[in-house]
């Protein structure tokens, strides 16, 4: 009956409403599903309030449920706040506006469901504009006191909604959808062998995969967002796994009774209860559960039944509230999603090997087309796993240790320590395994890059934690996984303070941001620059974060303008990395020949990617077996977790020495019979000194042993075809020659 009066009042010129452009609409709305105390010792309380305002139809329909401890004559002191500027404040008397069962007040149960007409006088006053605002930060505070003493018995709000939002099921679908194609075009053109492009465009898109994760954390937070940025973090919660499917939810509450644990019903008690998503100060939603205490505590008042159905939810919780699950439901339904998509990934995978095997059998595309794929398929399997575990671990980081604080089940409980050890041990193995093949390398090459990039079994397996860094700054992988963990740490644990985590968010991304403006550690100029972007707007972010604490006591105007250019330059940023990777991805796709786009790496890793389907002649057949760097049945049949391989340190493995690996037909018996030159000997330019040339080129017991700068000095200085002397200790070579032939060109030398 406020709320009509409200409306009745040339007061309510919610004019402060429009400072915001208007979206499109095709229903004008206002309404609110809220009333909740905003004192201390409130006597009157709502369990139910939805009211809802349509001009087109002048109608004002309400459905209150509530309960009341006041009895005489009150007044009724009204606020109307927009964007946290006060845009009117008036005083009532429901005496002199004829407002039934208020003049005067009784206690007990007050139940309202009607529809009124609203005179057009009413109408033309509110602003056509806000109806179009999307997100609208307006809200309706109503005071009653006692119209003798003036003293206030309690106090009531509404959060006023127009039905706009910037929460749109379009723009996640579109984010996802890009993400999603630009890391399959990446693994595309991998397999047809454009190295150089596929480590840019995955690069780039775990770059954007990582900046929707840091939005949707900005929403996981307990700090009080204005309505506009709780709703654009939420088109990003899909990145976490919080996506709502019905059945899903049926399954998540269903394993939750069978594991002994009681599934949360606020969602299907919406038609009973009043739910406030949390979007104003700290003090005040300790106002509303301090209001809800003081109220239980007292049996003897009709309030204290209503006490129990006032709901706050903050946080992790706002999140799953809004995208429509269940508390209870949260952890399960973001681990189900987890395991869902790494399913049908490698689903996707096995079913592309079978349709290779039978495109080429069918001779749909030649028996070359991704043939390192249908050779190593279950090693890129490997690598294309690992690669999913590194993307959703925030996820799971998150969600688990959350889970360990809300101990919804047992078995949930169990399931969360599992998938977060498991996956925890997975990464930090992988990334000292990259660390000790790296180390290997630069004590025997000078180069981290040989090793990591020479052999594509753990180029596929590995190369997920390194290959968007150069070779030098394969250690970066270890600080990345120790940002995510520290930041899901006070996510999951602080839920309870949201100044806590938005001053740890300070310091985390502040640190980010510093180590990577100063080690540059991605793989090129471009590259570099996109990800210190991302990390410059995370800061800022988080900044922003910080002031809608609260914690400077700025005026409440300040913190509804900053929300809405939180929305907007994070919204213009979101758009420009969609672009450039969609472009990127559309190139690398259409593209002939994409790799001519990117300049050739510094760390020359392009030399030592090899590949047995690019051996097109048989000088480079005859290198790979000189140099011992893959059996007869190709690199796959090697795999650097053992220790028989060269990067255990000594130089070649017992199992893959270069004497038992057959030579090219062709050159198998080139020991015994001399090379044929094709150039007559007896023309000019050839030396006519008369001395005697014969005899077969003898090689070395060691292949790598004619290519040390003693033996060719020595060649120099006597016949070319006498033999080099053998050496068969690898580590005895790497002492005398320090120089590695793979750091030529890589500005390595010294």
């Amino acid at each position: 009956m406020l709320l009509l009066s409200l409306l009745r009042s040339k007061g309510l010129c919610i004019a402060a409403l429009s400072t915001l452009l208007p979206f499109a609409s095709a229903e004008r709305l206002i309404e609110s599903k809220s009333l909740n105390p905003c004192q201390d010792n409130s006597l009157f309380t709502a369990t139910l309030f939805n009211v809802a305002f349509t001009p087109d139809n002048n109608s004002l329909a309400f459905d209150i449920v509530g309960v009341s401890s006041i009895s005489g004559h009150v007044t009724a002191e009204i606020d109307v706040i927009a964007y946290g500027y006060n845009a009117v404040h008036e005083t009532l008397d429901p005496c002199t506006q004829n407002l039934e069962g208020m003049c005067p007040m009784n206690t007990g149960q007050i139940n309202i469901q009607s529809n009124l007409n609203i005179p057009d006088s009413v109408i033309k006053d509110i602003p056509t504009i806000a109806y179009g605002v999307p997100d609208l930060d307006g809200l309706v505070k109503i005071y009653i006191r006692d119209r003798d003493t003036n003293k206030s018995l309690a106090c009531v709000e509404a959060e006023l909604s127009n039905g706009k939002t910037v929460d749109q099921l379009a723009v996640g679908w579109t984010t996802a959808v890009i993400a999603g194609l630009a890391l399959l075009a990446s693994a595309v053109t991998s397999g047809l062998g454009h190295s150089n492009t596929a480590a840019h465009v995955a690069a780039n898109a775990l770059s954007l995969f990582g900046f929707f994760q840091a939005q949707a954390i900005i929403g996981m937070t307990a700090v009080p967002l204005p309505p506009i940025v709780a709703s654009w973090t939420q088109n990003f919660e899909w990145s976490l796994g919080i996506i709502k499917v019905g059945f899903l939810e049926s399954i998540c509450t269903w394993y939750q009774r069978a594991t002994g644990g009681s599934p949360s019903t606020l969602l299907s008690n919406l038609n009973s209860a009043s739910v406030e998503v949390q979007k104003r100060s700290i003090e005040g939603q300790k106002i509303v559960l301090r209001a809800a205490h003081e109220l239980a505590k007292r049996a003897d008042t009709p309030a204290a039944s209503a006490a129990n159905k006032v709901n706050v939810v903050e946080g992790i919780k706002r999140v799953g509230f809004r995208a429509k699950i269940e508390i209870t439901n949260i952890f399960l339904t973001g681990l189900i999603f987890f395991m869902i998509f790494v399913f049908f990934t490698a689903l996707c995978v096995i079913a592309f090997k079978g349709f290779c095997e039978m495109a080429v059998k069918a001779g749909w595309f030649k028996g070359d087309k991704f043939e390192d794929f249908r050779t190593g398929w279950k090693v890129v399997l490997k690598g294309i796993l690992f690669r999913l575990v590194l993307i959703g671990y925030p996820q799971i980081c998150i969600l688990c240790l959350w889970e360990l604080t809300q101990r919804d089940s047992a078995a949930e409980v169990v399931l969360a320590l599992f998938f977060f050890v498991a996956m925890s041990i997975s990464l930090v193995w992988a990334s000292l395994k990259v660390f000790r093949i790296a180390k290997r390398s630069m004590s025997m090459h000078k180069n981290p890059a040989y090793i990591l990039y020479s052999d594509p079994s753990a180029l596929n397996k590995w190369g997920f934690l390194y290959v968007q860094f150069r070779a030098t700054a394969y250690y970066f992988i270890m600080p990345m996984l120790g940002y995510i963990l520290v930041k899901a740490l006070f996510i999951a644990f602080a839920q309870g303070s949201g100044t806590t985590q938005a001053v740890a968010l300070v310091i985390i991304e502040a640190g980010f941001l510093i180590a990577v403006s100063i080690l540059r550690p991605w793989m090129d100029k471009k590259t570099n620059a996109f990800n210190i972007s991302i990390a410059a707007i995370n800061f800022l972010n988080v900044i922003f974060l910080l002031v809608f604490t609260a914690v400077f006591n700025q005026p409440a105007i300040v913190t509804g303008v900053m929300g809405v250019i939180f929305f907007i330059y994070n919204a213009a940023f979101a758009l420009v990395l969609l672009l450039l990777v969609l472009i990127a991805t559309g190139y690398a796709v259409f593209s002939k020949n994409p790799d001519t786009r990117y300049q050739p790496m510094r760390d020359d890793r392009g030399s030592f990617i090899k590949s047995q389907t690019q051996l097109n002649t048989e000088l480079d057949a005859l290198g790979v077996t000189a140099r011992g760097d893959m059996a007869q049945k190709g690199y796959y049949g090697r795999d650097l977790d053992d220790d028989d391989s060269f990067s255990s340190g000594s130089g070649i493995g017992k199992n893959h020495e270069a004497q038992s690996v057959p030579l090219p037909p062709s050159t198998a018996n080139s020991a015994m019979n001399p090379p044929r030159s094709p150039i007559d000997p007896n023309m000019q330019y050839f030396p006519s000194d008369g001395a005697p040339r014969h005899g077969a080129p003898q090689y070395s017991d060691n292949p790598r042993g004619m290519y040390s700068g003693d033996n060719l000095s020595s060649r120099q200085e006597t016949s070319p075809y006498r033999r080099a002397p053998s050496s068969h200790s690898s580590n005895g070579y790497r002492q005398q020659n320090n120089t590695s032939p793979w750091q030529r060109g890589a500005g390595y030398d010294h």
